[in-house]
């Protein structure tokens, strides 16, 4: 053994968003109960299932389980996102070609045109699709699963990045399933969105269906879980990581999906023609990862708050572990109970949690570092009270 693996493998981890990882860790209970719905037949509760979750913690990816496992038992899918012309690209394009691949022996022949007596085979003949005209959602999801009905399955339609900018559409979509939930048929939805959007959507008084949707909040996964999803991957492309090393990139983690792939990912291409991962490369990994994830997920996530909620996250970077409110307060120089209307604002977006009586803590762990390092925002004394009407969130 000269220490150099005989050829050097692909790097198996994909730090893409969206995109599965070779090992999904952490969800499994979540896809069992989904799939337990759709055998449970019309009025499973889990046929209705609603995931949020801050940036990196699997949503899209969790659609695509969910689908895959819909698609093993024989379901048809229809696979979404919550952008303008979401109605319309169902009703033109997406049923359209479901129901002429359903039912693809209802195309008929017709005659265009005749150019001789019919009995010398003068007759121009063009095949129509029955299903090319678009009557409306309702009718067309009513002849989909009307269709499915003979063989036991359904149809189930996944919508990423719900969103309010999108709430005419929804409205649409979520009268027409609920009328099909009423009638039992072969229906299941499900949708994923940021906390934050998802608490503005389902506030319309039109929404209430989704209110009743089963909701999971997708946090991060154990860390012995994560362990499998680094160490796996790892050996089964043909390099060696000691158990400890793999044990400290997964506390690099927190337990993110997101996260996971990235450090993996980092780790891996250091030195991706020697067989061993060393403990030069997991630092060198993680410290490389740390810096990538302030682009692609803190930065989107500030940007969507307002400025005093951006403070009010600087404020809680000062201290090294959980913040007490009321130093926050302090720092802020506001009042306690103005403070706790950004508390309930942040919660609500997955950007912190309740850490205790009186303390929130960071979700990420290395948001703190990155607003430490970014200074996104210095904190601004005096914040005038109107300012907590900036927030485009439902608070809890």
């Amino acid at each position: 053994m000269n220490g150099y693996p005989p050829k050097v493998a692909r790097n198996p981890f994909t730090p893409t968003f969206g995109v599965s990882p070779p090992v999904l860790v952490g969800r499994s209970d979540l896809i069992s109960d989904f799939i337990d719905a759709l055998e449970d037949g019309p009025g499973a509760p889990g046929r209705m299932t609603l995931y949020t979750g801050a940036r990196g913690t699997g949503k899209t990816v969790l659609l695509n389980e969910v689908e895959d496992a819909a698609r093993r038992l024989g379901w048809r899918v229809i696979a979404e996102t919550a952008t303008a012309g979401l109605v319309k690209r169902m009703i033109t394009e997406h049923l359209p070609a479901l129901l002429r691949d359903i039912d693809s022996g209802s195309d008929r022949s017709v005659v265009t045109g005749v150019s001789a007596p019919l009995g010398l085979g003068g007759a121009t003949w063009e095949t129509v699709a029955e299903h090319e005209a678009a009557p409306g959602l309702r009718n067309q999801l009513t002849a989909v699963t009307e269709l499915m009905a003979s063989s036991g399955t359904g149809l189930l339609v996944t919508l990423d990045e719900i969103h309010h900018q999108v709430v005419g559409e929804l409205r649409e979509l979520a009268t027409v399933l609920q009328h099909l939930v009423r009638e039992e048929r072969q229906i299941a939805f499900v949708d994923a969105g940021l906390p934050s959007a998802v608490s503005a959507v389902l506030s319309d008084d039109v929404l209430t269906f989704l209110r009743r949707a089963d909701r999971h909040s997708l946090g991060p996964v154990p860390i012995d879980d994560v362990s499998n999803a680094i160490a796996r991957p790892v050996r089964e492309a043909g390099r060696e990581i000691s158990p400890q090393l793999v044990a400290s990139a997964a506390a690099a983690t927190g337990g993110y999906p997101f996260l996971i792939q990235l450090v993996g990912y980092h780790i891996w291409r250091q030195q991706p023609s020697v067989l061993e991962i060393s403990a030069a490369d997991v630092e060198a990994g993680v410290l490389a990862a740390r810096r990538r994830i302030g682009s692609l997920v803190h930065e989107p996530a500030l940007a969507d708050l307002p400025g005093v909620a951006r403070t009010f996250l600087v404020a809680m970077a000062q201290d090294d572990g959980p913040s007490r409110m009321s130093d926050i307060a302090v720092r802020l120089i506001v009042d306690g109970n103005y403070a706790s209307q950004y508390r309930l604002r942040l919660i609500a977006t997955g950007l912190i949690k309740p850490a205790g009586h009186g303390r929130v803590d960071f979700t990420m762990p290395s948001l703190r570092d990155y607003l430490r390092e970014h200074a996104v925002l210095e904190a601004r004394p005096g914040l005038p009270a109107g300012d907590a009407e900036q927030f485009d969130i439902a608070p809890d």
